[in-house]
């Protein structure tokens, strides 16, 4: 995990039973669908979002390096999230990942979106690019 982000929100919470979600307390359907929403708006282009029994996540491609976006909520709540980029490995092994930094226009959109909701607040941003992620845009 190169970079990633945790925040708070009640914007996500689920709308089915718990017995109906990936995992019991396993949440992010909502978000998921939100990013991906969202980010086509801003002109960055996902796939579906898809599960996982951790969470959820879409998938982001530019040339030949593919990522995907991962999100989930953090320990059994429905309002503390907590989303980051995965890079795909181009060959066996996992060798010669993707390289987070051809991920910007991905990373600059998100950090857009949680950071013009007033919705989300406690944003945390971690990781080897948390600071240029923080300072894109200002």
């Amino acid at each position: 995990m190169d970079i990633s982000v945790n925040f708070n929100s009640d914007l996500f919470h689920p709308q089915l039973a718990d017995e109906a979600q990936v995992n019991p307390g396993v949440h992010g359907a909502e978000l998921a669908w939100w990013l991906a929403k969202e980010l086509w708006v801003k002109g960055v282009a996902t796939t579906y979002p898809e599960s996982e029994d951790w969470g959820w996540f879409v998938e982001y491609f530019v040339g030949d390096n593919e990522y995907s976006l991962c999100c989930a909520n953090v320990a059994n709540r429905t309002n503390e999230w907590h989303i980051y980029l995965d890079p795909h490995a181009k060959s066996i092994f996992g060798r010669n990942k993707a390289k987070v930094e051809d991920a910007h226009l991905l990373i600059s959109a998100l950090k857009e979106l949680l950071e013009k909701n007033e919705g989300i607040t406690n944003i945390v941003w971690s990781g080897t690019c948390a600071l240029q992620a923080t300072q894109a845009g200002q």
